[in-house]
């Protein structure tokens, strides 16, 4: 356990870490900020010292993970011309779904307090979605221009379909459900690419 009055690094961090393995260990409803601390080795009350209430810090786990996605998918434009589009995006979307443990999710969803502070920091311009489907759009704009993607691609409307399918995914998945991301992601690309 840290001293009290002594500095964590990366507290952050280390308090979103520790709640995630928290949700994935005991379910959603074993996320208290006593068991965030705990996990995380930190004094009881750190938790409250950074955070109004345990509302606001999962809306701010939820938008960090958000923000991490959004940053991969800007690294889609230092990718233009290598490798294949169809595997650029799928690792881009594959990438978004594997940022949130769904029970996570739910508990933004199902909280009212966590919901409203996530949308109301998205609707802000906090990185999410929209960051997300303009990263997209540019990059395959770019793809078009060299001719790696067929030239009637409207690119924006593509990035729309691609984002909005991964979020429909990663909201409504259940954590111990049938779906394979992989193959499911990787048929989405096929398809919003022209490949049937």
């Amino acid at each position: 356990m840290s001293p009290r009055g002594v500095a964590i690094p990366d507290l952050r961090e280390r308090l979103f870490a520790a709640a995630e393995r928290v949700v994935a260990r005991d379910g959603a409803a074993a996320l208290t900020s006593r068991a965030v601390t705990a996990e995380a080795g930190c004094a009881k009350g750190v938790l409250h010292t950074h955070f109004a209430s345990l509302d606001e810090f999962i809306s701010e786990l939820v938008l960090d993970r958000f923000a991490r996605s959004a940053r991969h998918a800007e690294e889609l434009r230092e990718r233009v011309g290598q490798d294949e589009v169809a595997g650029n995006l799928a690792e881009v979307a594959l990438a978004l779904l594997d940022s949130l443990d769904p029970a996570v999710v739910g508990l933004a969803m199902t909280r009212p307090g966590a919901s409203l502070h996530t949308r109301q920091a998205l609707e802000s311009g906090a990185p999410g979605f929209s960051a997300m489907q303009e990263s997209i759009t540019v990059y395959l704009e770019a793809e078009r221009q060299l001719g790696r993607v067929e030239h009637d691609t409207d690119s924006a409307t593509t990035a729309l379909a691609l984002v909005g399918t991964v979020h429909h995914l990663l909201m409504t998945r259940s954590p111990d459900g049938p779906l394979d991301t992989r193959e499911t992601v990787g048929r989405l690309v096929t398809l919003l690419l022209g490949g049937g």
